[in-house]
């Protein structure tokens, strides 16, 4: 019998995995800074994780060597925080708001673990709470810093305080303060930041900064802004010293004797700004930053250097590196038994790890980036590094770094969801820009992408403006998720954007919306020019900063040119933005203050131009914005509609300048995408 004929049937294609989502965003874990062990064999940092419907902190740990898998050293607390070291090894600090007896912290509060796991245990009960700490090198004890009542002594009296404090029925907020308010919340009424001694054996807590006008800085407050030095005698700190506090433009830079509470001023001059103290390991030299602010109000921050004398008496300061070292820097540590110094700085749309060698001056970059959010230096040497770094195309990953070795990924955290989602290609493009500069500008293409195809773009510009769009991963302007729906999407680091140096930076004070504005229609060009464009399909959207430059866009392109605007928490009017939190800035931006030259304020201000504006805006703004305060926002959406112009409002009653909440992070995407789309379509389709 004849045999039949064998199967022709086709194999079947693999679906096409899906491009990434804004849900997938909040099933990423985020890893946080770590912490190094003192022997440089283990750290430990914080991980976020959760669903839309909530999340928790937890904290791991993981063996640098990579022969053993990361696990969980904490699993019950909401938001396990800040994790550091105990100088033996023995314990890990932290901060956390845990349930104690039955009552929940009502503000964050010291804990301590043992590496090997257990029963973490509260080592403070301080009403006010807890903002950073550090161990004493002894690990008898620890630094912190929390918001307290100048006036008071003891912390008796601040336990006292705290509790009336609470219990008052009264909601108002009264105050004479030139700075008081900072992001999203109020700087808490009468209270300033100090610094504290707490002894672990007996418990207790002694105010450093008690009967001194001294306090750390209202808008930082990290463990950045202080040091103790190996010995445990001394402590370092950078403060505000002008009489009137106004948010700070030249801090001062300060030593206290641990004992005696005794201070001396290392550095304290209006023309420079100090930040970030450490110690070298033999105690005979601090480093920090400084930045020329008597030069410029944007000056960079640059490696500096202060040294002591056997009595332990200042010998003076330095600035380090090269003389035509333009980048700005980020906070240093000592590493290799004090020969070198390590920190971050931003370079042309990345952020790098850096290496300075203090003996030839040489400064060379030890970690590419992507972008390198934190690291930490360990072991007996300072021969141990770990790092935290991203890149577009992937959340934060760990890695311990060796001379002359590729850096080690110590963790496969997200690689599971990663390798399901095809995500979109990142470019980087130069072109000329304003005053003829080079000017880069990053895409990312949808994953679908084809040259021989035409797509719609939009630009995505970012805020600061002393800022940069980069090779780095986000979760609230995520290129990838705006680029899902076949969109090509646009990052131009316009001038004023960090990371390409001085001259750039400073280029946009007392003209703000030109230069910068001049970059965006040259990218647009550009964009256009290219042969898988779809010229009428180009739209604008920006947060922040790129919020002002979008509404300023809308009052000066042609009529036409982008088929709509997203404005996300930007300036409207340059008068208004008086009631935000960083009002005593403005006028340095602006060179000019409006009860004196209204028409340079005016000038500078996107309302000033609401004549002209006519294309179609999405307005974004959260209620507990100071920063921008979403009176700019309303007046902007009001402002179009009185005209006639097509406009919608999205506005949060409990987001701040960023939206973080995640059910209304998916909302925010959804809203914005769909308005672009809406106006990309035809008109019929648009009356649908």
């Amino acid at each position: 019998m004849p045999q039949a004929a064998p199967s022709r049937r086709k194999k079947a294609t693999p679906p096409e995995l899906p491009p990434l989502s804004a849900e997938d965003l909040w099933s990423l874990e985020r890893l946080g800074t770590p912490s190094l062990s003192p022997d440089g064999r283990q750290l430990v940092c914080s991980l976020s994780r959760g669903t839309l419907e909530r999340r928790h902190n937890s904290l791991w740990l993981m063996d640098c060597s990579g022969e053993r898998a990361p696990r969980a050293l904490t699993v019950c607390g909401e938001r396990d925080g800040q994790p550091a070291w105990s100088p033996r090894g023995d314990a890990i600090a932290f901060l956390a708001r845990r349930e104690q007896q039955g009552e929940k912290d009502a503000r964050p509060q010291l804990y301590l673990i043992a590496p090997d796991g257990g029963e973490a245990r509260r080592l403070s009960d301080f009403g006010p709470g807890i903002e950073s700490f550090r161990w004493l090198p002894d690990g008898t004890g620890l630094i912190f810093s929390a918001w307290v009542w100048p006036g008071l002594r003891g912390a008796a009296a601040q336990q006292r305080e705290h509790k009336r404090w609470t219990a008052r029925k009264e909601t108002g907020y009264s105050t004479e303060e030139v700075f008081y308010r900072h992001w999203d919340h109020n700087i808490p009424m009468g209270r300033v930041l100090h610094l504290w001694h707490l002894d672990i054996a007996s418990g207790r807590l002694r105010d450093l900064f008690e009967g001194t006008d001294l306090e750390l800085p209202r808008s930082n407050g990290g463990a950045g802004d202080y040091d103790i030095s190996p010995d445990g005698r001394r402590l370092a700190f950078v403060h505000d010293p002008a009489e009137v506090q106004r948010g700070g433009q030249a801090w001062a830079l300060s030593e206290m004797d641990l004992r005696s509470r005794r201070c001396q001023p290392l550095l304290k001059d209006p023309a420079w700004d100090a930040a970030a103290p450490c110690y070298s390991r033999d105690g005979r030299s601090l480093a920090f930053t400084l930045a020329h602010v008597g030069q410029s109000d944007k000056a960079l921050a640059r490696p500096a250097l202060l040294r002591f004398d056997a009595y332990h008496r200042c010998l003076g300061w330095q600035l380090l590196g090269a003389e035509d070292w333009d980048l700005d820097t980020g906070a240093p540590r000592w590493a290799e038994g004090d020969r070198a110094l390590l920190f971050t700085a931003q370079q042309r749309g990345r952020c790098h790890l850096w290496r300075l060698d203090l003996v030839s001056g040489d400064c060379r970059v030890l970690q590419a980036g992507g972008w390198v959010q934190g690291f930490d230096v360990g072991g007996p040497d300072g021969a141990q590094l770990v790092s935290a770094s991203d890149s577009a195309q992937h959340p934060v990953r760990l890695h311990a770094l060796q001379a002359g070795e590729a850096p080690r990924r110590l963790e496969q955290f997200n690689d599971e969801l990663l390798a399901k989602r095809r995500l979109g290609e990142l470019r980087e493009v130069w072109f000329e820009g304003a005053q003829g500069d080079a000017v880069q500008m990053w895409l990312i293409l949808p994953v679908d992408f084809s040259p021989r195809r035409r797509h719609p773009i939009f630009h995505v510009i970012h805020g600061g403006p002393f800022a940069a769009a980069g090779d780095t991963f986000s979760y609230r302007w995520n290129p990838h998720v705006l680029a899902a729906r076949g969109h090509v999407v646009a990052q131009v680091n316009y001038h004023g954007s960090s990371g390409f140096g001085f001259a750039f930076r400073d280029s946009i004070m007392g003209r703000q919306g030109q230069l910068e504005s001049q970059d965006i229609e040259a990218a647009s060009d550009w964009l256009l020019a290219q042969p898988w464009a779809d010229a009428r399909r180009l739209s604008a959207t920006g947060g922040s900063y790129g919020g002002f430059l979008v509404a300023w866009l809308n009052g000066h392109a042609a009529p036409g040119r982008y088929r709509s605007y997203v404005c996300h928490a930007g300036v409207f009017d340059r008068i208004a933005t008086f009631s935000a939190d960083s009002y005593m800035q403005r006028p340095r931006d602006l060179k000019a203050r409006y009860w004196e030259d209204m028409p340079r304020v005016l000038a500078q201000s996107p309302h000033a131009f609401a004549h002209a504006m006519c294309t179609p805006t999405l307005v974004i703004h959260g209620a507990q914005d100071y920063r921008v305060p979403d009176c700019n926002g309303l007046a902007y959406y009001n402002t179009l509609k009185a005209r006639g112009v097509p406009a919608r409002l999205l506005w949060f009653p409990d987001e701040n300048h960023w939206v973080l909440k995640p059910r209304n992070s998916v909302l925010w995407y959804r809203e914005f995408l769909d308005w672009v789309q809406r106006w990309e379509a035809p008109a019929a389709r648009r009356r649908g």
